[in-house]
């Protein structure tokens, strides 16, 4: 099944199901702060392996005790599809709090 870019009304729709989650131009983005550097590091191993799970990576950046991801999909042209709800949503599950802010 071809992944096709979802609408603006739908991303909105998914957002609201998704807390701490925004659309930022073309991108979901999400930002978390933990406890510790080795938390927020900890989470990255994390999340990079979900993503070699799912086949589809977010751009991940580590701060001091915060961990930011940015996610679109390249193959349509940078569009928000459900490739990265599916990311963002198994993102949520693995994090501290499922989703502390």
């Amino acid at each position: 099944m071809p992944v096709e870019p979802l609408p603006h009304k739908e991303i909105e729709d998914r957002l609201a199901e998704l807390p701490g989650w925004s659309l930022d131009g073309d991108r979901l983005t999400r930002s978390y702060r933990l406890g510790s550097h080795f938390a927020a590091t900890a989470m990255v191993v994390h999340i990079a392996q979900v993503q070699e799970e799912l086949g589809h990576h977010s751009d991940l950046t580590l701060g001091y005790n915060t961990v930011a991801l940015s996610v679109n999909t390249h193959s349509v042209g940078g569009a928000v599809t459900e490739k990265d709800f599916e990311l963002a949503r198994r993102v949520e599950d693995l994090a501290p709090g499922h989703g502390a802010h």
